[in-house]
């Protein structure tokens, strides 16, 4: 059975990169914990006593445990945190549902259908209309079930190196209610290009979200799945899907990015490119490493729809090991969602949180990454559904037993900026790899 859901590799804010990242430097501390956590992990709590399992990286998990001490204090439960090395948790999870010892309460990278019919259902929480918690972004089956709500979000974002803007007097949006266009945008990082000698007007991921966003923002829906299951792809992608192709003419976007691996974050940084489109878990590394321009986040592009691809940095679950820890973990996680208590995890942790109305306090230093920050924490409540649409459609995936193993974006996207097909076969075989990796009665 294969596990698909939140990516790992690349998290969000200050706590949240890392957190699930294998943790190869503490492999033996980790294998000692993994061990030990077979007795930690036992389920069956009570209405005085929780297990909370957590995979993050060590020294970055500050604001779980300042959540777990303060609802110590508030109400008398005791709930166990338990920090499992990333390397082994899935099997681990594999490994208690099996063994009917789940935690009573975790936050996981992913849903399982081994153990997804033993969640609490979190609708309560969810719906919560005080919490305002995204719609878009949580998990739910087919029946409407919350089966999970995000620990907090990630997405991508535009970086523009403002040391070359000032230096060409070109003007870039500061506000998400007043930001540009695509063509708009690519027509000043050109300008500032050609008046600053820049080598690149942009560097651009070569993933697969990255292009969906784009895509969601120029009116498409990428690879987009009926009722039936079919994948498809709508004139509007299409048309993103060539306009980003030609983009790649070794001026405005260097080819060597998608079609050979090249790193479009060390270019950025290296001061001689206008802007760079990523993930806005790029701030906390930028907010230290570039020291040699100013640089900024600013509002992602819509052409016209306000978008991008929006994905969860972590899956918060309970499980129905008994009926008072069922109870009590459902009470324990509807006061951690109450907006204080969860801006405090954000801020401890460094998450952007998926409940909107909120001004998590951050302790960066940049003044940059806290303009960051601030700029995403407006931006993502504006996002249209259809930026959560790949992170739900994986939730299916999984609970249908099926995964995306291997995304065909990256490399038919890179035959096409390499003249080897049109932008448009690229995508037709793209949906082809949908269609027979996750196709068909979904």
């Amino acid at each position: 059975m294969t596990s698909v859901g939140v990516r790992r590799s690349r998290r969000l804010g200050l706590g949240g990169i890392g957190r699930m990242v294998p943790l190869a430097a503490v492999a033996t501390a980790g294998a000692l914990l993994l061990s030990a956590c077979g007795s930690d992990g036992d389920s069956g709590g009570t209405s005085k006593s929780l297990t909370f399992w957590i995979s993050t990286v060590p020294g970055q998990d500050a604001g779980w445990k300042k959540m777990v001490a303060q609802y110590k204090k508030d109400a008398g439960v005791d709930v166990k945190l338990v920090n499992i090395p990333y390397d082994g948790y899935a099997t681990k999870l594999k490994s208690a549902a099996q063994a009917n010892s789940l935690p009573d309460v975790a936050t996981v990278p992913a849903l399982d259908p081994i153990w997804s019919g033993k969640l609490i259902d979190l609708g309560s929480i969810a719906n919560n209309k005080t919490n305002k918690i995204n719609s878009n972004f949580i998990a739910k089956d087919s029946s409407g079930k919350v089966l999970a709500i995000p620990s907090d979000v990630t997405a991508s974002g535009l970086f523009i190196n403002k040391s070359l803007f000032d230096r060409a007097g070109v003007a870039y949006p500061a506000s998400p209610q007043k930001t540009w266009t695509w063509t708009d945008f690519i027509k000043a990082a050109d300008t500032v290009r050609e008046k600053t000698k820049a080598k690149y007007s942009l560097t651009f991921d070569q993933s697969p979200s990255r292009l969906r966003a784009m895509v969601y923002e120029m009116g498409g829906k990428y690879v987009h799945a009926d009722d039936s299951g079919k994948f498809s792809a709508d004139e509007a992608t299409k048309k993103a899907v060539n306009y980003f192709v030609g983009l790649n003419d070794d001026k405005t976007i260097p080819k060597s990015v998608w079609t050979s691996g090249a790193d479009p974050s060390a270019m950025f940084q290296s001061g001689d490119v206008v802007a760079y489109w990523s993930g806005v878990w790029q701030v906390p590394a930028f907010s230290d490493s570039i020291k040699k321009f100013e640089w900024a986040s600013v509002p992602t592009p819509a052409q016209p729809v306000q978008a991008s691809d929006v994905n969860s940095g972590g899956l918060t679950v309970g499980f129905n090991n008994n009926a008072d820890a069922a109870t009590a973990a459902t009470k324990f996680l509807s006061w951690l969602y109450e907006p204080a208590h969860y801006q405090a995890l954000c801020e401890a942790s460094g998450f952007l949180p998926v409940e909107s109305g909120l001004s998590p306090k951050y302790p960066f230093k940049s003044e940059a990454a806290q303009a960051a920050f601030k700029l995403y924490n407006e931006s993502i409540p504006m996002y249209a559904p259809i930026s959560g649409y790949f992170n739900g459609a994986q939730t299916n995936w999984v609970l249908k037993g099926k995964s995306l193993t291997e995304d065909p974006t990256k490399t038919e996207i890179g035959k096409a900026i390499n003249g080897q097909q049109s932008a448009d076969k690229a995508l037709e075989n793209i949906v082809a790899g949908y269609n027979q990796q996750v196709g068909g009665g979904s």
